[in-house]
């Protein structure tokens, strides 16, 4: 395909392969197949064409292809129960939207309200998407946020700095927003002491904890979600990209105290929460639950660690299927060489890491795959 002749705005540097089909964790161009160890941006969590998920999509598609939020759907309360479910005690009221930066979007304008408040804190290096106050809260974002000013007053603090978390965090503060793992900044898994701090300045200042897990969510850091890892309890909680396995959607999750404080009209979506959207969520849990997926990501994701250091790779960080592998030379080149045998791997904002970002199905050949091909890169 030429760019220059396309009509799709020229905004993405495309990789030099060109998938038409897509079966497990393999994507096809004609004969050539690629394990796919990115998944989309952490969006394919059982792979393509998963059996259950193509099932449910086409019963659910011929039932009721879409109803407004104007009625209640049977299939969409179902979601939001097992959806709260598998989250955190606390955690019981959900609102369905269509993408991780209005899940965003919504738990910060629910933070401004509720507390009256202006100002936001966030970590250095995070991506909380490219809406309005989304892309306030996210790191270095000036060079493409595109408004005048930001809807509120940001302050970012450097990651695992307890200190600074206490400077920053006040009583003009409305929310801290954090991705446990930054996804984009390479996989980095923040310190606990550090995520502690910040849910303890959050409650001794009256202000919301908002856990950002549009990337770390669904069971991909070997826990139901990351922050789960860190043994705090969020206010408010943001998933998206493996939600429904490759459907568009995303889920605002909230406490009773917060929901109550809501009224009609103050939250809304024209496709968030649609029946097909619903009834993929639903699908992607029970299998989650019903495979035993978490265990799964768990031992892979050991047998990867303790692989390292390999080929170009030096170290590892993340947590889970949420893995950036420090190279000793540019990640773009490692990608490059990687797809050249026929793996693909993600970069990230940090030039030195890979991201690996896989289907929570993974097996262990498709690992052994991985590693004896960066073996090969050495």
């Amino acid at each position: 395909m030429d760019t220059a002749v396309s009509h799709l705005v020229d905004v993405y540097p495309y990789l030099p392969f060109s998938p038409e089909r897509g079966e497990g964790p393999y994507l096809y161009a004609g004969k050539r197949r690629v394990l796919d160890l990115y998944g989309g941006h952490a969006v394919a969590a059982l792979g393509y064409a998963d059996p259950d998920v193509m099932h449910t999509l086409n019963e659910q598609a011929r039932a009721l292809f879409f109803a407004s939020n104007a009625v209640m759907l049977e299939v969409r309360e179902r979601a939001a129960r097992k959806l709260a479910a598998f989250a955190q005690p606390g955690l019981d009221k959900v609102f369905f939207a269509n993408s991780g930066a209005e899940a965003n979007e919504n738990a910060l304008r629910l933070a401004c309200r509720h507390t009256g408040r202006s100002k936001i804190v966030a970590v250095e290096h995070a991506f909380h998407g490219r809406t309005a106050a989304a892309a306030a809260v996210t790191w270095n974002s000036g060079k493409w946020f595109g408004f005048p000013r930001t809807p509120f007053d940001v302050e970012f603090v450097p990651r695992n700095d307890v200190a600074a978390v206490e400077r920053a965090v006040d009583e003009r503060t409305a929310a801290v927003i954090v991705e446990p793992v930054q996804g984009q900044a390479g996989a980095f898994d923040l310190a606990p002491a550090f995520v502690i701090a910040l849910a303890d300045a959050c409650r001794q200042q009256g202000a919301l904890f908002i856990a950002d897990e549009v990337q770390s969510g669904m069971g991909r850091c070997g826990a139901p979600f990351a922050i789960d890892l860190y043994g705090v309890r969020p206010d408010l909680l943001t998933v998206a990209k493996s939600l429904a396995a490759g459907f568009p959607c995303s889920a605002l999750l909230m406490t009773d105290e917060l929901a109550g404080g809501l009224k009609h009209g103050d939250l809304g979506t024209t496709f968030g929460g649609g029946p097909l959207a619903a009834a993929l969520i639903s699908t992607v849990l029970d299998v989650i639950q019903r495979d035993r997926l978490i265990e799964n990501v768990r031992v892979l994701s050991e047998l990867i660690r303790a692989a390292m250091p390999r080929g170009p790779v030096t170290a590892v960080q993340g947590r889970g299927f949420l893995l950036g592998l420090r190279c000793k030379r540019p990640a773009r080149e490692v990608l490059k060489d990687l797809l050249d045998r026929d793996i693909l791997v993600g970069t990230s904002g940090d030039p030195a890491v890979i991201r690996l970002l896989p289907p929570l199905n993974l097996g262990r050949e498709h690992v052994d795959q991985l590693l004896e091909a960066l073996a090969d890169l050495d």
